[in-house]
């Protein structure tokens, strides 16, 4: 099957809810925000484990450009389901602060991700883990294995450096960084991203998100309420080969906003991710590690070692349903942009990922 040219959802007529997107409809609508990634893609034919072929890639998420170690901005995690082998979650979890770039990747490279995002830290604060605490990296992952050499663990030190420092507002999506080797309800998936913009009587916030998706089985795709079994056939449904694990996977959703939230607020957020993965048909299996990560960047964390009570502006709790409401949205087209824009790809023992076929769901 040839490649088409790829295009996202809206680009195919595919408008999801009733907010109206950013200006460039991905996370980095939210003032600040920056995504950088590296793709790792080389060699064909026969898994060789430590050798290749490679298809894979690391994604960084700065919520600012600054020192995040000494300036850290509120955040918050949700586990949907906790088959994952993500680290930094549960001191996200108990202070709500994040202190490092976020970094996503494939499965077995969280430790050496880990190991280089502590690295990065270090270089750029040596006072840490001597006078001061030591930082606390966020990495989460989903496994790659039916296109990469998983054992190879291919993503280095460098790798990390290189999408952590090539960070822009510019978001790529498709088969790039974190998402060069995922799948996504039988077809090829990768990168996407949203935003959704809040009028001035919700308070005028912007919320973005990043997705890895990974997850869904054969066939439960569902597009704007239709599943695409319905639309599509049987000459069109999704080509594997071989098939690989019925089940489906995971998903990571990142979700970030300029609202003065804390981080129980954000939390209440990142529990509604799992609405839009929903709508797209998955149905969060049994093996499936589905992590939200939210961040706040209206403020951060400069509390002088004196102060004993630190006064920032909060966002009241009832103001918070266009948010819950905006959080679908973007997780949502999140999703289908990940999978409109990623193309086909051969990789390991010549396993293959067709793309979504996008002008029969367009017609």
């Amino acid at each position: 099957m040839e490649p088409q040219q790829r295009k996202r959802a809206r680009e195919l007529g595919l408008n999801i809810g009733d907010f109206p997107p950013g200006p460039s409809n991905a996370i980095s609508d939210v003032p600040g925000v920056l995504v950088g990634h590296t793709t790792l893609i080389h060699g064909k034919g026969q898994l060789i484990p430590g050798k290749g072929p490679v298809r894979t890639g690391a994604t960084a998420i700065l919520p600012h450009n600054e020192n995040l170690f000494t300036e850290p901005v509120v955040g918050s995690v949700h586990i949907i389901n906790g088959f994952g082998k993500a680290a930094g979650l549960a001191q996200l979890q108990e202070l709500g602060r994040i202190e490092t770039p976020i970094l996503l990747t494939s499965t077995l490279n969280v430790g050496l991700v880990e190991d280089a995002v502590t690295q990065y830290v270090i270089e750029q604060n040596p006072e840490a883990g001597v006078s001061k605490p030591t930082p606390n990296p966020i990495v989460a992952e989903c496994h790659d294995g039916y296109l990469n050499d998983a054992q190879g663990r291919h993503v280095h030190k460098e790798h990390i450096f290189q999408a952590i420092r090539s960070a822009t507002t510019k978001v790529e999506e498709g088969c790039v960084g974190a998402g060069t080797g995922m799948m996504a309800f039988g077809y090829k998936s990768g990168i996407g991203t949203a935003s959704r913009e809040l009028p001035d009587k919700h308070g005028g916030f912007t919320i973005g998100g990043l997705v890895v998706p990974n997850c869904g089985r054969k066939g439960d795709l569902i597009i704007k309420g239709i599943p695409i079994t319905q639309i599509l056939d049987e000459s069109q449904q999704p080509i594997t080969t071989p098939p690989p694990t019925p089940e489906g996977g995971s998903i990571i959703v990142i979700l970030a906003t300029n609202a003065p939230l804390t981080s129980r607020q954000l939390t209440r957020i990142a529990r509604r991710a799992v609405i839009g993965i929903g709508r797209t048909g998955s149905v969060v299996s049994h093996g499936s590690g589905d992590f939200v990560i939210a961040f706040s960047t209206a403020y951060r964390d400069q509390a002088n070692k004196q102060d004993l009570v630190v006064r920032r502006p909060q966002l009241l709790d009832r103001k918070l349903t266009p948010l819950f409401g905006a959080a679908i949205e973007v997780t949502e087209e999140a999703i289908l942009n990940a999978i409109c824009m990623a193309t086909r790809m051969v990789g390991r023992d010549n396993h293959i990922a067709e793309g979504l076929p996008l002008d029969s769901i367009k017609k």
